[in-house]
């Protein structure tokens, strides 16, 4: 169990103070290297005694950090074992207790290379890459390994000494050192440009720790005699110490969270190249004694690749059979929601005639609630299938998800889509029979087509939709999208908007028709009725935009402003003496939602007009809905002794019942 103090684990602060160790016994090392730099004697006890405990720390280090960080548990055990082998072939190095009589290459130095696979596999591990598995990326840092290896010695074998197989072999493998640490710096290099390495401090420590290590395995190769003896040297330790140290450090590290992208994938550039040095080395078939070790990695340089490629196809086969299985809906076997949107997209850039149809069947939900689901299947299945079977192979037939589907035809001609869609509302209609039951299944279909402002396969799905519905509606079964009864359409988006602000700057405005005496001939009243001067598309009338207030929600808005306009009015008239009476239309939502009568009433009060002057109209629908709640509304309009009046009595569900009901001053 993790026990932690002020938000940080304890395993977490031995792992800092592991580091903080490391860091100093490095320093104090380092100056004692210094100090002793011409005593043979004190660089060799430097060399057995001071560099194994400088990678114990290293590994301690590592350790601590495995406990107190899981989520980085993978890279940093991988790199772990890439020490632990460095450091098992330093101590075969340094068992016969004088580096200085052993000979270059010894049976240490295997795991010297075995260290930088290590490495490799670490370094494709701790990259930022989602796709990669464990086994890909041993096989690449394999591949990306014995190809350097293949390719440095094809190249350096014309400058090898031909006749001394000790001589060649040596300065072969202490080649490969520096090299391979170059290698894996252009790795890094690689990782921090495709944006795989969020963590610039890691990153720095990274490549200066395969500086670290360049230089040491540099000055290492260039100190190997002819002879191929070692030579001791603290120096190296030191800095093959301090580039594992800076390595380790990078390792342990917790990047920060970075911002969710697009996981760039590396190319396979790097793979064929490995590859082919491992081939040209097996075709050229190099004559020197030390061709046998190059051959070996060419073997198992191309061994990785053919395993690595095996994993890909099998990786591209899964990738393509999951994608077929992300674009087909389970039960009808048919594509979908994602298959529609990539056909349309194609469609749309490709600027030929195109066309979106959107079906849904008619009762289906009574279908299923009553029959249960299993039935609602079998629906949606012969559905599917009378659908595909009747229309043309170059149509695309999906369903949406429910009792929805689409289909995408190149076609842009109005009679031939409305046959089309005629076709499959026939055989849709046709009767089925599901648990021994008798069905008839209608259906309602949108239609829309290409427009040259369309961007992308959501505006043709908002328009087929919005034409679906008003087919349901309207029980018309198909229906072109017509712009006119979009309710939704940007104009009209854009109209709520222009009359929210039309309000606040005073754009509507009133005009009174006169209200007769018939008796006497006389003007008994009028009634106010608004308009909008909108200030593009000029005078307005309230069929045009009183659908989008209400859609909106402006309705209370414009029923304030209509009232304030009236009792302005009003007072102007009464200045100058003509006492008459004005009538304004409510409507239901705004009689009964509680908030226009107080308004009303506050600002009769305010412009003290009298209010048997003012008549409120409103029609038959207001008390329909809510008798009990309209008939309290209208005793509280008739309380402040403002008249009520009945508009378009007779258009509804007229009952005499009503007129005695409720508080009426005239129909």
């Amino acid at each position: 169990m993790l026990h932690r103090v002020s938000g940080v684990s304890r395993s977490q602060r031995v792992a800092d103070a592991v580091a903080v160790l490391a860091w100093a016994f490095a320093l104090i090392s380092s100056l004692g290297c210094l100090a002793l730099a011409r005593s043979a004697e004190a660089t060799i006890k430097v060399e057995q005694r001071v560099i194994p405990v400088f990678f114990l720390l290293v590994l301690a280090r590592l350790a601590a950090a495995l406990v107190a960080n899981r989520a980085r548990r993978r890279p940093v055990s991988v790199l772990t074992i890439a020490i632990v082998s460095w450091a098992i072939g330093s101590t075969i190095l340094n068992a016969s207790g004088a580096a200085v009589v052993t000979h270059f290459p010894s049976p240490g130095d295997g795991f010297f290379l075995a260290a930088y696979v290590g490495l490799a596999g670490f370094l494709s591990m701790d990259g930022r890459n989602r796709y990669a598995d464990v086994r890909g990326s041993w096989l690449e840092a394999i591949v990306l390994c014995g190809g350097t290896a293949s390719l440095t010695g094809a190249l350096m074998l014309q400058w090898l000494p031909k006749n001394d197989h000790d001589a060649g072999l040596a300065q072969l493998t202490a080649l490969l050192y520096p090299v391979l640490d170059v290698v894996l710096l252009l790795v890094v290099i690689t990782q921090i440009t495709l944006g795989r390495r969020t963590d610039k401090v890691g990153a720095l420590q990274l490549i200066f720790g395969f500086l670290s290590l360049t230089i040491a395995d540099s000055a290492f190769m260039s100190n190997v005699s002819g002879s191929g003896v070692y030579h001791a040297s603290a120096a190296f330790g030191l800095a093959w110490g301090v580039g594992f140290l800076l390595l380790g450090d990078a390792a342990c590290r917790t990047p920060k969270e970075a911002p969710r992208t697009v996981e760039t994938r590396t190319g396979p550039t790097p793979m064929l190249l490995a590859s082919a040095a491992a081939i040209l080395i097996l075709v050229l078939k190099p004559s020197q004694d030390i061709s046998g070790a190059l051959i070996g990695a060419a073997v198992v340089t191309l061994a990785a690749a053919a395993a690595r490629l095996f994993l890909a196809l099998r990786e591209a086969n899964g990738a393509a059979e999951a994608l077929a299985l992300a674009r087909t809906d389970d039960l009808t076997l048919l594509p979908n929601r994602r298959a529609v949107l990539r056909r349309v997209d194609s469609g749309i850039t490709s600027g030929g005639p195109l066309a979106l149809m959107l079906l849904d069947l008619d009762g289906f939900k009574e279908i299923n609630d009553t029959l249960g689901h299993r039935a609602g299947d079998a629906v949606l299945q012969i559905a599917a299938n009378r659908m595909r079977d009747c229309l043309p192979m170059n149509s695309l037939v999906a369903r949406l998800g429910g009792d929805e589907f689409a289909v995408v035809a190149p076609a842009d001609g109005e009679i031939e889509l409305l046959e089309m869609a005629r076709g499959v509302l026939e055989v849709i209609s046709q009767p089925l029979t599901v648990d021994d039951i008798a069905l008839s299944v209608s259906a309602s279909i949108g239609i829309t087509v290409r427009e040259p402002q369309d961007q992308s396969s959501a505006d043709l799905l908002r328009r087929a939709d919005v034409a679906m519905y008003q087919a349901k509606q309207s029980k018309a079964g198909a229906l072109l999208y017509d712009v006119q009864r979009d309710h939704f359409s940007r104009r009209k988006l854009q109209l709520a908007e222009d009359l929210r602000r039309g309000i606040a700057e005073g754009q509507l405005v009133l005009w009174y028709q006169p209200q007769i005496d018939a008796a006497t001939q006389e003007l008994d009243g009028v009634e106010a009725l608004i308009r909008w001067q909108h200030p593009e598309h000029g005078l307005m009338s309230p069929i045009e935009f009183l659908p989008a207030a209400r859609r909106a929600g402006l309705m209370l808005q414009v029923s304030e402003a209509v009232v304030a306009m009236a009792i302005a009015d009003m007072k102007k008239w009464m200045k100058a003496g003509l006492d008459i009476r004005v009538a304004i239309n409510c409507a239901p939502p705004e009689l009964l939602n509680g908030m226009f009568l107080p308004r009303l009433f506050e600002a009769c009060a305010q412009a003290k007009i009298l209010p048997d002057r003012l008549v409120i109209e409103v029609t038959e629908e207001s008390f329909l809905s809510e008798p009990d709640r309209a008939r309290s509304i209208l005793s509280e309009i008739r309380e402040h002794n403002i008249q009520i009046a009945i508009d378009d009595y007779g258009t509804g569900f007229s009952s005499l019942s009503y007129l005695r009901d409720v508080p009426l001053n005239e129909l």
